[in-house]
């Protein structure tokens, strides 16, 4: 176990939480110096983690830190079923394949936050325990909780107000994430403020078990570069922990000015002190904290020699020094079949950049004048235009292309 007293760990555990059920409950744990087991469970919904996932892995590193053990849940079975939290229609269910492809991704990059060492972290998926479970099984797995108490989560009652559909399979989501709590036998539990009701049903289903009830931490939700929604891969509102130091550097700039201080509180260790100070507008000018921030960011996911390029690289490109054009600019060879001699239809363009993955939202992109060949607004997406090898397709302030024609 770690030296640090009760007082200071309480301190650093307690930092940025939302809500803890309870904190008597932890400051008894803290105070009887035993190695607590810290569950934490991620679906593989999607290949890859944003700056979102990483506030509660954050968290799950202080405990690491201060001697605790990491057991991360992978939530391959789970995930076949879809958490409704926070959502306001049914989650599509993934495929086995699907699955398997994002889990691989998943510990490669929860890495670069938490100790990936035997001895601090452990690594479960929950269909171990959840595939064997017969009907029976499942039966006595829902006789614990009632309709009544499933239907008081914000979700569910939201729907049901709206008269939108709640499948059964659906019910069965925060049951199953509490059975993940039994089979591991978690002390603590930590999730999003959207997970309050799985971890809190955890509580419950280890107190019927037999357990010491699991104590539940949750954390707030990062709200995207929107400045809005959640921060979402599917609402392209996100920073990738796999993003280059360009994008996030370029990304972070985008994030409204108002949103600066809950950014530098979940995702950095600046002081608070510092924060204040960069985030004091009236005397600062928030470009000047939106850098730090940038380069903090980078220099915990790349290092800091990174953040100071991409700094440089984007004052450069944004100043119009230097031709406002990045220094490494990837190229792509248009398809042949895609021309009409030296001409394209720009919709085609644009997907062959890669700039969008489907026709309608590159119709949309060009509709917003988002899209430019050698610094001229593309105006029609129908409209064939003519390109040569060696034209520079950009999309908004970040993103460059150099056209190879065959």
């Amino acid at each position: 176990m770690n030296v640090v007293g009760t007082k200071e760990a309480l301190d650093i555990l307690q930092q940025g939480c939302d809500g803890i059920y309870t904190t008597d409950e932890l400051r008894t744990r803290l105070d009887s110096r035993t190695p607590m087991r810290v569950k934490l469970g991620m679906d593989p919904t999607a290949p890859d983690l944003t700056l979102g996932h990483t506030v509660v892995l954050r968290k799950l590193r202080q405990f690491q830190d201060l001697g605790h053990k990491a057991v991360l849940i992978i939530g391959d079975y789970t995930a076949m079923i879809g958490d409704p939290s926070g959502r306001s229609k049914t989650r599509p269910m993934l495929t086995p394949e699907q699955i398997e492809t994002n889990a691989k991704t998943y510990l490669r990059q929860a890495g670069k936050v938490l100790d990936l060492s035997e001895e601090k972290l452990e690594v479960r998926h929950n269909s171990e325990w959840l595939t064997p479970m017969t009907c029976a099984d499942v039966i006595k797995l829902m006789s614990s909780m009632t309709v009544a108490r499933m239907l008081e989560r914000d979700t569910f009652a939201t729907r049901q107000a709206q008269g939108k559909e709640i499948y059964l399979h659906e019910l069965l989501y925060p049951l199953m994430q509490a059975r993940d709590s039994v089979a591991v036998h978690a002390d603590v539990e930590l999730g999003g403020t959207d997970q309050t009701f799985n971890n809190l049903c955890g509580r419950d289903l280890q107190r019927q078990a037999g357990q010491p009830p699991q104590i539940v931490m949750v954390l707030p939700l990062l709200v995207g570069t929107d400045g809005h929604e959640k921060m979402s891969k599917s609402l392209g509102n996100y920073i990738a922990v796999t993003d280059t130091p360009a994008e996030m550097f370029g990304k972070v700039m985008r994030i409204p000015d108002e949103r600066m201080r809950s950014y530098f509180a979940l995702l950095t260790d600046v002081a608070d002190a510092d924060v204040a100070h960069l985030t004091d507008f009236e005397k600062q000018n928030p470009r000047d904290a939106k850098e730090v921030l940038a380069k903090t960011i980078i220099g915990q996911y790349h290092s800091a020699e990174d953040g100071d390029s991409a700094a440089e690289e984007f004052r450069r490109v944004h100043s119009g020094g230097g031709g406002g054009l990045p220094d490494e600019i990837p190229e792509i060879v248009v398809p042949a079949e895609a021309l009409d001699g030296d001409k394209i239809i720009p919709i085609d363009l644009v997907t062959h950049c890669g700039f969008e993955t489907s026709r309608s939202k590159a119709r949309r992109l060009i509709a917003e004048r988002g899209v430019r060949i050698n610094g001229e607004v593309i105006e029609s997406a129908e409209d064939r235009v003519s390109i040569a090898s060696g034209d520079i397709v950009q999309r908004g302030r970040r993103k460059f292309v150099r056209l190879t024609l065959p």
